[in-house]
């Protein structure tokens, strides 16, 4: 499984990359447009606003791991692990739920936003939060995900220990030292 992630993660990190070059790049000419040639450019405000909503969603989306995310778990942390589990299932359900019966009000919004536009660059709204709904089916997906290993006696664990913030110790034998010392899920 990991194999089959590993160009995935490649590309999407080629993206994120991508994206903040081009944000990076669009600062830099708005500095040097307004203090060197003392002539400032409006478009170049929004296009960075722009890729960074685009950027945040994106990262959040496909390269942030769970335990990248900020998490306030003292109570989580309280609990024995029997109960840690079960507030991580009850948890991940509700969020799955809300955001699946969530969604086709989130698609039908950005599509809504067709009808606004940017003030400078005109660049119709639903392109700028068009990755919002990419962002909500990748969050989907991926609290299907750790539910189904919360399910399984084998991955529990493990899954417990990533929705904590823990340390995972590596396990000798699923361990691969080339992905970046993390082990084999």
């Amino acid at each position: 499984m990991r194999n089959l992630s590993r160009p995935f993660k490649k590309g999407a990190e080629f993206i994120a990359v991508a994206l903040f070059i081009a944000m990076f790049g669009t600062f830099l000419l708005q500095i040097f447009a307004r203090y060197v040639l003392n002539s400032p450019l409006g478009w170049t405000v929004e296009i960075c606003i722009i890729l960074y909503i685009w950027l945040v969603f994106w990262t959040s989306a496909f390269l942030l791991r769970e335990r990248d995310h900020v998490s306030f778990n003292m109570l989580f942390l309280a609990v024995p692990a029997r109960g840690r589990r079960f507030m991580a299932v009850l948890g991940l359900g509700c969020i799955t739920a809300a955001f699946i019966a969530g969604f086709p009000v989130i698609v039908d919004y950005v599509m809504f936003m067709r009808i606004e536009k940017a003030p400078v660059t005109r660049i119709t709204l639903d392109y700028v939060y068009a990755i919002f709904p990419v962002f909500i089916v990748a969050l989907i997906i991926r609290s299907l995900i750790s539910l189904w290993r919360l399910m399984r006696s084998k991955t529990s664990d493990r899954e417990i220990a990533a929705i904590a913030g823990e340390l995972i110790q590596p396990d000798p034998s699923t361990y691969d030292p080339v992905v970046a010392k993390e082990p084999k899920a």
